[in-house]
C-alpha cells in the first residue's frame, strides 16, 4: 500500500503541521507502510525537484522520503503556489494508493485533491483546526470565497477527514460537511532523558535555583497569545514572585519585535528570553529543565508541543480553545484555565507553590501520554482505516452493480491505543 501525504511545507515557520506530517510517515514506514511526503522549498535550503531523505531530526536520526518541488516565488506563507508541485503530482498521484493532505485554504493540498479526483485516487483530508469558530474569523470573506469555489468541494469529496479531537470532527459537521471522520489524536515520541536537566537549563540562562521557568513553545503568533503570557508574568512579578519567561518558536520578525517591546514595557524584559525555534536536544532541556509549560491560545486543534511537554513531565496550562483541552481536564493531567491575566496567573501560581499538585499532574500527563499520544499507535489504528479506503475505491472502479457497492467509512476510532 503507498501513501503520499501532502503539505505545503516542512518549513519550522508552518508551527506543528509539519512536524505532524514527518513523525506520522516514520511511523507508517515502520509498519512497512510505503508512505512518502510531497510539498514545496518554501522556507528550507534543499534540493528541489528529487526525491530526498530528508532528515527531520538529527539528534535522532530519523528521516523520510520527501519529495521537494519548488515554489514560485513571491509566496504567500501558508498558500505557497508551486507550477512544480503541480506537474509532479498530475504525473505521479495515480502511483499511490490514498492521498493524505494536510491543511485546507493552501495550493497544495487543494491541487492534490482536485487531481486526485480527475485521476480517481481516494484521498483524505486534515482540517488542522482551520475549521474552528475563530479560525474561520480570520479573514473571514477570503475564507467564504474560497470555500465556496473550492475548498466544500475538496471535504465533501474526500474519503474521510481526519480530526485529532472530538471538538473538530464536531467543527467539521457544523461547517456543514458529511463526509465521514476518523478521530484519532497526534502522537509524541518519549524524550530523550537529560540528567540535571533543570541545573543545566538555570545554568546556561544565568538563573537561579529558585527561579521558575515559565516555558511557552510554540509559534510566536498572536493566535497563540504570548503576549497574554507576559501580561500575566507581569502580574506575578508585581506579587513578588521569581520568574523567568522563555519564549521559543520562531515568528514573524515584527511580532517578535511587538514581544519584546511588550516586554520592556511590562518592566520584565530582562526576565524573558526568545532563543527562536528549536528542536532536538535544545528542545528536550527546555521541556525538562522548565517548571510550567504555558500556552494560552485563541485556537489549537490538538496542540503537539503540549503532549510534547506531558511527555517530558512538564505539568501544563492551557486555555478552553485548544481541542483536547477537555482530554487534559478529564485526566487532571493539567490546568485549564480562560484566557485572561488573573487565572492564567494564578494557575502558574498553584503549580509554582504547590509541589505536591504539581507532582500529580506530572504523573498523570505522563500517563495520559503513553496510553493515548503514541505515534506507533497513532500508525498502527490509521494502518486499517487507509486499507478500508483502498478496498471501497477498488469497489467503485470496478465492473460490480452499482447497489452492490457501501463506499462508506466504517471506521470511527476515538483515539484509544492498542
Amino acid at each position: 500500500m503507498r501513501i503520499l501525504h501532502v503539505i505545503p511545507s516542512l518549513s519550522p515557520d508552518l508551527g506543528g503541521p509539519p512536524q505532524v506530517a514527518m513523525n506520522l510517515v516514520h511511523a507508517l514506514r515502520n509498519l512497512s507502510v510505503d508512505a512518502e511526503i510531497a510539498t514545496t522549498d518554501f522556507g528550507l535550503d534543499v534540493p528541489v525537484n528529487q526525491r530526498l531523505d530528508y532528515v527531520f531530526d538529527h539528534d535522532h536520526n530519523l528521516s523520510v522520503p520527501t519529495y521537494f518541488l519548488q515554489h514560485n516565488r513571491p509566496a504567500l506563507k501558508e498558500f505557497i503556489f508551486s507550477k512544480a508541485l503541480t506537474g509532479w503530482l498530475w504525473k505521479h498521484l495515480p502511483d499511490y494508493d490514498v492521498i493524505d493532505n494536510h491543511y485546507l485554504f493552501s495550493y497544495a493540498p487543494t491541487c492534490a485533491a482536485a487531481i486526485a479526483r480527475h485521476k480517481q485516487v481516494p484521498y483524505t483530508m486534515r482540517t488542522m483546526g482551520q475549521l474552528t469558530p475563530w479560525a474561520l474569523e480570520q479573514s473571514r470573506k477570503k475564507k467564504e470565497i474560497y470555500s465556496l469555489l473550492i475548498e466544500r468541494r475538496n471535504l465533501n469529496r474526500a474519503a474521510a477527514i481526519h480530526c485529532t479531537a472530538k471538538d473538530e470532527a464536531l467543527d467539521v459537521a457544523a461547517f456543514g460537511i458529511q463526509t465521514p471522520t476518523a478521530t484519532l489524536p497526534l502522537g509524541v515520541h518519549a524524550p530523550t532523558r537529560i540528567a540535571n536537566a533543570k541545573q543545566e537549563l538555570r545554568e546556561q540562562y544565568n538563573l537561579s535555583n529558585e527561579t521558575a521557568i515559565l516555558l511557552f513553545l510554540s509559534r510566536l503568533h498572536y493566535k497563540k497569545r504570548p503576549d497574554l503570557l507576559l501580561k500575566s508574568a507581569a502580574r506575578l512579578k508585581s506579587q513578588g514572585k521569581v520568574c523567568h519567561v522563555i519564549l521559543a518558536g520562531s515568528g514573524e520578525n515584527e511580532y517578535v519585535i511587538e514581544l519584546k517591546q511588550l516586554a520592556q514595557d511590562l518592566g520584565i524584559g530582562a526576565q524573558v528570553s526568545f532563543p527562536g525555534f528549536v528542536n532536538g536536544r535544545d528542545k528536550d532541556l527546555l521541556l525538562q529543565g522548565s517548571d510550567v509549560f504555558v500556552l494560552p491560545s485563541f485556537s489549537e486543534n490538538f496542540g503537539i508541543a503540549i503532549a510534547e511537554a506531558l511527555a517530558a513531565e512538564l505539568p501544563v496550562v492551557i486555555t478552553p480553545g485548544i481541542q483536547i483541552a477537555p482530554e487534559i481536564d478529564a485526566a487532571h493531567a493539567g490546568l485549564v484555565v480562560t484566557g485572561e491575566v488573573a487565572p492564567l496567573s494564578e494557575a502558574m501560581t498553584m503549580l509554582i507553590d504547590m509541589p505536591e499538585v504539581a507532582a500529580q499532574i506530572r504523573k498523570n500527563g505522563l500517563l495520559l501520554v503513553q496510553q493515548r499520544y503514541s505515534w506507533q499507535a497513532i500508525a498502527q489504528q490509521l494502518t486499517p482505516i487507509y486499507k478500508e479506503i483502498q478496498i471501497n475505491q477498488r469497489l467503485l472502479t470496478s465492473r460490480q452493480p452499482i447497489e452492490m457497492i457501501q463506499p462508506k467509512l466504517s471506521i470511527e476510532l476515538t483515539g484509544q491505543s492498542s
